[in-house]
């Protein structure tokens, strides 16, 4: 049997997808698996922040699209970057345990987000990072950035920016656990919908290729980001607002927090719903729903520019 793997080409996705090829040559030998590099959208426009050229399917859709043509058999994503609605004869349903959620303050100079002086400039490409960042330093120089990992890093280390915010996950995933300064505590900086986690997709009826990677899947991860997607669906999420939806399992129940945000971080939506984890997606729907009445629908509406 051959899998073919669509990867996005990048370091940290080729990364990721050769620990997912691993493990399926471990637990099945028979099985040959090939990666197959495929260029997104959002890997060839890199001078646009993604808020402006289209948001999360950027990274996805031209993997999708090789999936359904049957170019591929398999894709591996980051959560995070995956929209709420999958195409048509497409599924999600395999997803291994969940790296460190948590964000990672990068920096050659300073330990901390309290260190930086008055002004710093601080680069993100994300606007959830950017908002949270502005809340509890408004002083600070928020600069937008594009590009992998190592094209962030050799930004910071030129003296253009003092320091980086990037996602735990890939650092640890491409050995860079060192250049982490500071864990940012997800009590302030709360992770993205998905974030830390791979989904792995295949169409929908291809029970050979589900049945290769059904053992990866992880029980708490699986639960937990059906829930945060599902706040993610419920609020019509995407890249222009700032949003974050974190899930953890305890016990019998999932525990899901979520935030919406003003873009400059003024304010703050921030709640958590609990809900038995037989029904994920019903947990993230109430969370939506009190984010929703607490305020965050008129910081939508502005943002998306219906009022």
């Amino acid at each position: 049997m051959l899998l073919r793997i669509g990867t996005r080409g990048s370091q940290l996705a080729l990364a990721q997808s050769q620990w997912v090829k691993e493990r399926i040559q471990a637990k099945h030998p028979e099985v040959r698996v090939e990666l197959v590099i495929i260029k997104t959208k959002g890997d060839k426009i890199l001078d646009s922040p993604l808020s402006q050229v289209g948001g999360k399917g950027l990274f996805v859709k031209e993997i999708e699209d090789a999936l359904l043509r049957k170019d591929v058999d398999l894709a591996v994503h980051s959560m995070k970057d995956v929209p709420a609605e999958l195409p048509e004869g497409l599924e999600i349903s395999v997803f291994p345990l969940r790296e460190d959620p948590r964000d990672a303050f990068v920096s050659s100079r300073y330990k901390n987000v309290d260190d930086l002086p008055q002004g710093a400039r601080v680069g993100t490409g994300s606007l959830r990072r950017s908002a949270l960042l502005l809340h509890v330093r408004p002083d600070l120089q928020v600069v937008p950035m594009r590009g992998n990992v190592d094209t962030r890093l050799k930004k910071m280390e030129s003296g253009d920016l003092q320091a980086i915010i990037l996602a735990c996950a890939g650092l640890r995933r491409l050995g860079l656990e060192s250049r982490i300064s500071q864990v940012l505590p997800p009590e302030i900086f709360l992770p993205a919908v998905g974030q830390g986690v791979l989904g792995l997709e295949t169409r929908k009826g291809d029970s050979s290729g589900r049945n290769a990677i059904a053992f990866l899947n992880h029980e708490e991860t699986a639960l937990t980001v059906r829930a945060e997607r599902a706040f993610l669906k419920e609020l019509e999420g995407g890249c222009q607002v700032p949003m974050a939806g974190y899930g953890r399992l305890e016990g019998d129940r999932i525990l899901l927090q979520g935030m919406v945000a003003e873009l400059d971080g003024s304010r703050l939506i921030r709640d958590q719903a609990v809900g038995p984890k037989e029904s994920p997606e019903r947990t993230g729907i109430e969370l939506a729903r009190k984010v929703l009445a607490s305020g965050a629908d008129r910081i939508l509406r502005r943002i998306y520019g219906k009022t």
